[in-house]
């Protein structure tokens, strides 16, 4: 049940974290689907890997919320209202679903480091944990993708 420490300001940025996890992992899969041309295998797998992480991250987040008594999202409506993430809709060129996914990569990173502060200033030592172990892999994907991106030998258009 949700401590007298917990504010309703932590539920409602776990709420938006859990919306943009749901969003990358769909993200993640519509790029993976649409990956094409000499890198196909490693970026179709790269994708693959972003939406399992992201796809992992749902349930504890959603857990979390219950813990602290918030309530998770779970519609496509809630997704829509509360994630921060924007759905990729349209097909794109190589170079920009990776530069979208970076974008995303980053955000939700500044994002939870935001949820992790006001965890932390809530006493809130389990949030600040799952934040935490969160941001790391998103960092370590913001960094495939950001070196992917560098390279400027024409494979990626």
């Amino acid at each position: 049940m949700v401590s007298s420490a917990t504010k309703p300001r932590v539920l409602e940025h776990m709420q938006r974290t859990q919306a943009d996890v749901i969003c990358l992992y769909l993200n993640a899969k519509r790029y993976h689907w649409y990956t094409y041309g000499p890198l196909f295998r490693e970026l179709h797998l790269l994708f693959d890997e972003i939406a399992a992480v992201a796809n992992g991250q749902i349930d504890p987040f959603g857990e979390r919320l219950r813990i602290l008594g918030g309530d998770p999202i779970s519609s496509p409506d809630e997704i829509k209202t509360a994630a921060s993430v924007a759905m990729s809709s349209s097909k794109h060129s190589l170079s920009e679903m990776l530069s979208e996914a970076l974008a995303n990569e980053r955000h939700i990173i500044q994002e939870m480091k935001e949820g992790a502060s006001l965890a932390e200033e809530d006493n809130d030592p389990g949030s600040v944990d799952l934040y935490s172990r969160s941001i790391q892999d998103h960092e370590k994907y913001a960094w495939f993708l950001d070196e992917t991106l560098r390279r400027v030998d024409g494979v990626i258009t």
